[in-house]
């Protein structure tokens, strides 16, 4: 990235990754539908200089609300980790914020996989639990081939993707060089990675 960029960070969660960016001397602008977590992060926004102030905006709404807020092509970057809703049809959300990319620009994507989501119950031996991800799916199945056919028809294909969390936990120590470095060989190489906890998509604007 060598020039400044207009970012759309959905769902701040702790804002970590919004301030990285704000401090690279981007332009950020944090979506946040939970009041807690917003006052919190515009807490953190508030202690750093001002400069870094100037290029943040928070707005308590969701990914589902880009389209009452921004007009099109508004960002050249748009990350939405962890924040699709599973539970309702994804693909409006989706084509909202593939609306507010420019042309060219990057949608980061991490959802969880449903498709591995008896994996870790197995792992700790919690077998009805694991059952009942086969048999009581509450939430659609949402595999990369389902994600890549819905990004294409709105005009934002998948250019790479990547596992996440294939053999580590959440919790797992992230300053241990050996489990990050399995960790990113097992994310880019098949058939690993589509065991991941989740999946990192990278799709661009058309």
């Amino acid at each position: 990235m060598g020039r400044r960029l207009r970012v759309l960070d959905v769902g701040l969660g702790h804002g970590t990754q919004a301030l990285r960016l704000a401090r690279a001397g981007h332009r950020v602008t944090g979506l946040e539908s939970d009041p807690e977590r917003l006052a919190q992060v515009e807490s953190a926004v508030s202690a750093e200089p001002e400069g870094i102030r100037e290029r943040f905006r928070t707005l308590a709404a969701g990914g589902q609300d880009t389209g009452a807020h921004f007009l099109p092509g508004t960002f050249d970057l748009v990350l939405c980790h962890d924040a699709l809703p599973l539970e309702a049809d994804p693909s409006t959300t989706l084509a909202g914020l593939a609306r507010v990319l420019d042309s060219g620009g990057l949608l980061s994507l991490v959802v969880e996989n449903a498709l591995a989501a008896p994996i870790p119950h197995a792992r700790a031996g919690r077998w009805d639990a694991a059952l009942a991800e086969f048999d009581g799916r509450d939430r659609p199945l949402l595999g990369v081939a389902e994600l890549e056919s819905l990004l294409e028809r709105i005009g934002t294909p998948v250019e790479n993707w990547f596992g996440v969390e294939v053999f580590a936990a959440e919790d797992a120590p992230a300053d241990d060089e050996r489990l990050l470095a399995v960790e990113e060989r097992a994310g880019r190489t098949e058939p690993y990675r589509r065991l991941a906890g989740r999946l990192h998509l990278c799709a661009v604007r058309g």
